[in-house]
Parts: structure tokens; sequence; C-alpha cells
């Protein structure tokens, strides 16, 4: 294991353990015409690397691949092919298939589904028992349909079952892929944090469970921002990866703090960009500037391209260098996967991406330039990862199935970088240009 310390669910990089068994499931599921069929229409899929309470624990018909005092448990996500056990995967915590969920009335359909998520009774490493309406109750929360039914609850809950202690965790996707939600065959995937957050926040109490890297004052190694340009009222900057653009909900330091103790000067947000994404980005130093700049945004005056790194996808042909063309698909908020977006064309807002392939690597990587010509939250991302997009996620994307496995010699952050900036001067109204190309892209 690269780590001793257990997977946080909701943002992690693969142990190669992980993905070495989660390759192994895809070859078994592969062989198996039942078990491929079963699968083919697209489902979450679990492995859990466990250690196991002694000698016994090798007897347990549901551990894979043991090797010492060390296992692997499988689980997959709500129903698959109908079925709530399949042979050689973990059970369902509750089976919800023996009971009648038919009502007559919204309230007796309330009232049905608080009865279901009481006969939901999980464990912690504590070894605490709760039910999934109380846990969620005590976080003033009503947990969503579905809850508890996703392949890492049922995991820990069988290994905690059998005193098994578990050491690390991985969800990837298997079959074929979801209109709306990005999903790509053998892509990683965290765990949601509508259904699972509370969840497992209760299940993991008692595990030493890595701390959220989103939280973390070790992102990557960020070094100092750098100064492209400066006057009276707008100052250009290169923000590096792993750096808040403004003031987040923790107490970490942001661009626009560091930019206001540079300055020495309160400085104001023009634009965002995500805290994974490097690259060009222009703050005011007064009001009137950053109205005037804020308006140039909403007009979609302003040009701006990033450059990236999309992972590779076996399953399509090569494009070639030179390649162009122009996505557009509609994006709206995962309610219950906040800040993940997702596809839908009945609600979402309109996205629309120009791209053009520059290079082409060994590994099967491509460097992509994309130039959007809408704001939407994640558009790259999702129009990367998308299979009506390009089909590729964008390397070091936790969110959209863009991780590689620890020890990979790519880089672990998000390949994705602001690399040209071009708007008018909020007082001279001259035109200015900015490039900026990103370090570690070879």
């Amino acid at each position: 294991m690269s780590n001793s310390r257990f997977t946080y669910p909701f943002c992690y990089t693969p142990d190669p353990l992980i993905v070495e068994e989660s390759r192994r499931i895809i070859s078994h599921i592969d062989q198996s015409h039942t078990l491929r069929n079963i699968f083919a229409e697209g489902k979450m899929l679990g492995v859990l690397m466990v250690d196991l309470p002694g000698a016994n624990g090798h007897t347990d018909p549901l551990l894979h691949d043991c090797s010492g005092n060390r296992g692997f448990l499988y689980g997959f996500s709500g129903l698959a092919g109908g079925r709530s056990h399949i042979e050689g995967f973990v059970p369902p915590i509750f089976d919800t298939t023996s009971v009648d969920i038919d009502s007559s009335s919204p309230e007796e359909s309330r009232r049905l589904q608080e009865w279901l998520f009481e006969q939901y009774k999980v464990l912690n490493a504590k070894g605490e028992e709760s039910t999934i309406l109380k846990i969620f109750s005590d976080a003033g929360l009503v947990p969503p349909g579905g809850t508890g039914d996703c392949a890492a609850p049922k995991m820990l809950q069988y290994a905690f079952r059998r005193g098994m202690k578990p050491l690390a965790m991985g969800e990837f996707w298997y079959g074929a892929s979801p209109e709306r939600e990005i999903r790509r065959h053998g892509c990683f995937y965290p765990s949601c944090t509508g259904k699972c957050g509370p969840l497992l926040g209760y299940m993991l109490q008692g595990l030493d469970v890595e701390p959220n890297p989103l939280e973390s004052d070790n992102l990557w190694s960020i070094e100092d921002p750098f100064i492209r340009f400066e006057d009276n009222d707008l100052v250009v900057v290169d923000k590096p990866s792993g750096m808040l653009a403004v003031p987040g909900r923790n107490a970490r330091k942001s661009l626009q703090d560091w930019l206001s103790e540079y300055c020495e000067t309160e400085v104001f947000a023009c634009h965002r960009l995500d805290m994974d994404t490097s690259g060009l980005m222009v703050f005011a130093k007064n009001r009137e500037a950053q109205t005037a700049l804020q308006r140039q945004f909403e007009e979609r005056s302003v040009q701006k391209s990033y450059l990236a790194i999309l992972c590779p996808n076996e399953r399509l042909n090569t494009p070639a260098e030179g390649d162009s063309g122009t996505i557009r698909l509609p994006l709206m908020l995962d309610y219950y996967d906040r800040p993940r977006q997702m596809v839908d064309f009945e609600k979402g807002k309109m996205a629309v991406t120009g791209y053009k392939i520059l290079r082409l690597f060994d590994d099967g990587c491509i460097e992509v330039l994309f130039t959007p010509l809408t704001g939407r939250t994640h558009q790259l991302r999702v129009h990367a990862a998308h299979p009506l997009g390009l089909d590729r996620p964008i390397v070091g994307d936790r969110l959209y199935g863009g991780t590689l496995p620890a020890g990979t010699h790519r880089s672990s952050r998000l390949m994705l970088h602001a690399a040209s900036l071009s708007f008018r001067h909020p007082g001279t109204f001259s035109r200015m240009s900015f490039s900026s190309s990103l370090n570690g892209f070879n």
C-alpha cells in the first residue's frame, strides 16, 4: 500500500493495489457471459481491501485474492440486472426487494421511507450501531432514496460484521455510460456526498482516515503566484494549482488574500478558477474597475483559452494533431452530489466549448487547447469527460474520472491551465492580452 491511512472516499487517488484488483474484477466480469449481461447496462462497482481477523478470515466465501492477512471484498451499487444478491459480491445492508414499497398516498410513502431507513442498521469502526434514519436526522437531514445501497457502505458493513479492518477502497464504473452523469468504463469516482456523505462519515468513525485533500495545507506543491501585470486599476496573476481563487469556507489563504497583502490594498475578484486549475486571472484594485471587468465577462467579450492533458481512451480512435471542433452540451448541478455537474437536455443550461488537438503522447494522453464560449461551472471538465464530448477526462480530475493510479509518472494535479486571457483595460479601454504556459505538461 502507498498509504497506511484509509481512503478518504470523497476525493482520492486510488491505491495501486485497489487499481490492480479492479482490473481483476473487470476481467472476471468480461469473461463471464452471465455477469457481463448483468452489469452491461452500467453499474458502479467497489473494491475494499481488508485486514483479516486471523486464519478464520480466509474461509469467508466472499473474500478474494487473500495474501497473508489481506483480502478483498467486492460490491455493487443498487440493483444489478434487477438482483440484490450476486455471487462473489457482498449482500445489501437491507434487501428492499423483499418489501412491497407501493403506497397510495404521499403520507404513506413518507412513512414507508422512514420505516425502510430504520431497517438499515449500520456499524462503524468503533463497533457502534445506528440506523440511516437516525444518522441523517442527527445531521438535520432527510436521507435521499437509495441511501445505503451504494457499494461503499455495503462493503464496509460486511467487513465490520465479520471483524475485518478496512485498509483502502475504491469505486469504479463498469459498462455503458449513462446519459447524464459522467461515468466511464473502468474509471474511478468519489463517493456521492448527498447519499453517502453523512452515512460514510458515521461508518468511518474509528478508522484512521486520510484528511480531505481539498482542505489540506499540502495540496501538491503550491508555488507562489506569479504577477504578470499590475497598475493602479488591476493586477494579472498566474494562479498556482491547489490555491483557492477567492476565500472559501476554511481558513486557508486564497489568491485574493495573497494579492491584497502583496498589493498592500484590497483587491476584488472579477471571475473564478477552480481551486485545482492553474493559470491566468485578473483582479481589480477598485470597485469601478471590478464592475467594468465583470461586465466584460458577462458580455463574453473576454477571450480565454485553456491547455489540458486528457486521459487515454483505448476504445476510441486516436485523433490527429490539429483536429478541432465545438462541443455543445447543457449542464446542471447534480443536487445529490455537489459540486459535480451533469448533462441534462431538458433542464440544463447550454455550454459551448471550442477545442483543438495540439499533441499526442506515447502513453495515449493528448494535449488539447480549449476555448470556452460560455462560462458554466466545470464546463471544460465535463465537456472533456462526457461521452458526447471528447470522452476523455482531464488527467488528475478526481470528480470526473481522471484519476491515475498512485505512482503514475504523470502529476496527480488537475492538468488544466488557463493559458491566455484578453480583455479591455477598464480605464484606458485598450486591449490587453496575456499568455502563460504550464510547467509539467510534458
